[in-house]
């Protein structure tokens, strides 16, 4: 089963152009706030309409601007996950799953949605309304509902995104193991990389209404393609760089590497943390600042006689030399990407 998306939507000054293709499996589509995320699957679940393109899934057309086809949501067949999960407050559990449920009478409704409060081993709680659950009991709720609709694809919007860490950590393991039977395409809409990292087989990077291509979650944390992806991974710094004979140089550092690219004209370079090595030989460099996180800190450092640029370099706390002091440093070309 394969979902395919190729859609405009212009809102105001923003536009947005999604293109992707996934199958039956878990796609992360990541990216910072307000960058189309959320628009995005509202295109493809039928509450937004796109100004135009094509959405289709596993041979089955939603959207057509050219044919004029335009689905329905109910008709869509899309199980959408909300932030804060849309349950009705006036509706009982069990009322709440049967909304769900497409079709049949209202007694094969009631069967079905029973079926899925022991799936989602709610039971006892049928008579309670959302209000009266905790934040996991209302989440599974949302889940039953939706895989009582038997949808064909599964939509999650940033499902923990106003959760405290512990409360999000213990419902994530619970989601992750109830969506495991799910055997159609699943897009999980996050701008938090771990989270992304350690329920999703593929990802697509969204920077400011545009999509990337889709890889996987191995090839972004190594290979990041744009500053959007780089910074997502936790990416500090951003060179100035230029195209030299025999590879490019950073500006203002005297920093050549042996990295081949055919582009031209005003370069980036991305340096990775794990790219930048102290050492006694190398370049010299001054700490000009040191910040102090719990576990470690990080150095904003300059070339020695020079104000910047700065890098910004990060040790263990007990390993940080002295705010003034000078350092060698030396750098991972492999871990260097040029965009």
């Amino acid at each position: 089963m394969s979902l395919v998306v190729d859609i405009e939507k212009k809102l105001g000054s923003f536009t947005l152009s999604a293109q992707f293709e996934t199958g039956s499996e878990t796609m992360a589509l990541l990216g910072a706030s307000g960058c189309g995320k959320s628009v995005t699957l509202k295109c493809i679940a039928g509450i937004m309409t796109p100004d135009r393109g094509r959405i289709e899934l596993d041979g089955r057309v939603l959207f057509d601007s050219e044919k004029h086809i335009d689905l329905s949501p109910q008709q869509r067949r899309v199980g959408y996950l909300f932030q804060q999960y849309a349950l009705f407050p006036n509706m009982t559990v069990l009322q709440n799953i049967m909304c769900g449920v497409r079709s049949g009478t209202k007694e094969d409704k009631k069967k079905k949605a029973l079926e899925n409060i022991r799936i989602f081993q709610l039971e006892g709680l049928e008579d309670k309304h959302p209000m009266q659950l905790s934040g996991g009991q209302q989440q599974r709720v949302a889940l039953a509902r939706i895989m009582a609709s038997e949808p064909s694809v599964i939509l999650l919007d940033e499902p923990f995104s106003a959760l405290d860490s512990f409360l999000k950590w213990n419902l994530e393991l619970e989601m992750s193991d109830l969506l495991v039977s799910f055997k159609g395409p699943i897009i999980w809409v996050s701008h938090d990389l771990g989270e992304c990292y350690r329920n999703c087989d593929r990802v697509c990077v969204m920077e400011d209404g545009v999509t990337g291509d889709v890889t996987d979650m191995d090839t972004l944390l190594s290979h990041p393609q744009t500053k959007a992806a780089a910074r997502l991974i936790g990416c500090r710094n951003f060179l100035a760089a230029e195209k030299k004979e025999n590879g490019i140089e950073l500006k203002g550092w005297d920093i050549s590497l042996p990295i081949e690219t055919d582009k031209d004209g005003s370069l980036a370079v991305a340096v990775l943390d794990s790219a930048i090595l102290f050492e006694e030989e190398g370049i010299s460099a001054v700490v000009k600042r040191v910040i102090e996180d719990m576990d470690y800190a990080v150095m904003l450092l300059c070339p020695e006689g020079k104000e910047g640029p700065f890098i910004r370099a990060v040790l263990p706390k007990d390993e940080v030399p002295k705010q003034g002091s000078t350092v060698h440093i030396r750098l991972i070309a492999e871990k260097c990407i040029c965009l």
